[in-house]
């Protein structure tokens, strides 16, 4: 079964739009677990344009499925996560003023650098996942620096995948079947949604969760948030 985690990012996003606390981050999340997500993901940035750094001990202390804290692992990141320990770390090479996470690591060239990193948040007992590009020897350098999971960045072959879905997930699909038989897991986020998901995880083996917030935040616009959860457990 592949656990569907909810990232809240766009709900914060509303809510510094306005001053106040509307809507509740830590009610919203609360409330996706109660309408069925396995998973809470987070990613706060150095701007806090969205989730803030003040958030985190909120959430982690309610939510009761599997916290994931994504992020650049600047040493302010990760004094953030080792103070506030989640089910799982994913780290992503953000750039400060990106607008989203748009590409994975380069897995042999920051192949030192992850290590270091990966053993510290190991140490406090918290899985490690590294965002990646779906390219062979990204996974490889993966599993090399002692991460538990790696997680494909999906942005293109959603971009991809209505001309021609084969092609778009092939990289996926074999890079998948690398993870699995050198022992490291798969997870999988960016732009999936109600079109591209169920295909995705027919084609891609031992997929383990998936971390869905643009889309799956935009379709609860139209359908509400409990509807959306659902439609999207339905669909994996």
């Amino acid at each position: 079964m592949t656990k569907l985690s909810v990232n809240i990012n766009k709900v914060a996003l509303i809510r510094n739009s306005r001053e106040g606390n509307l809507p509740n981050l830590v009610q919203i999340a609360k409330d996706c677990e109660a309408f069925g997500a396995e998973g809470v993901t987070v990613h706060p940035r150095p701007d806090e344009r969205h989730i803030r750094y003040s958030d985190i001990p909120a959430l982690r202390e309610v939510v009761t499925t599997e916290f994931n804290i994504e992020g650049n692992p600047t040493e302010k990141f990760l004094k953030l996560v080792l103070d506030n320990p989640p089910a799982q770390c994913t780290l992503v090479p953000d750039p400060p003023g990106a607008l989203t996470s748009s590409q994975g690591w380069d897995t042999h060239t920051h192949q030192a650098f992850l290590s270091d990193v990966i053993a510290r948040l190991q140490e406090r007992g918290i899985r490690v996942s590294v965002f990646i590009d779906a390219e062979e020897r990204h996974v490889e350098g993966a599993r090399a620096a002692g991460a538990d999971r790696v997680e494909f960045y999906t942005g293109d072959f959603a971009l991809t995948f209505p001309e021609n879905p084969e092609e778009a997930v092939a990289p996926h699909t074999r890079c998948a079947q690398l993870a699995n038989k050198i022992g490291i897991g798969v997870n999988a986020g960016h732009d999936l949604n109600l079109d591209n998901l169920r295909y995705y995880k027919e084609q891609v083996e031992g997929l383990l969760e998936v971390s869905i917030g643009h889309a799956l935040i935009s379709d609860a616009l139209y359908f509400g948030l409990q509807n959306t959860i659902q439609m999207y457990l339905s669909t994996l």
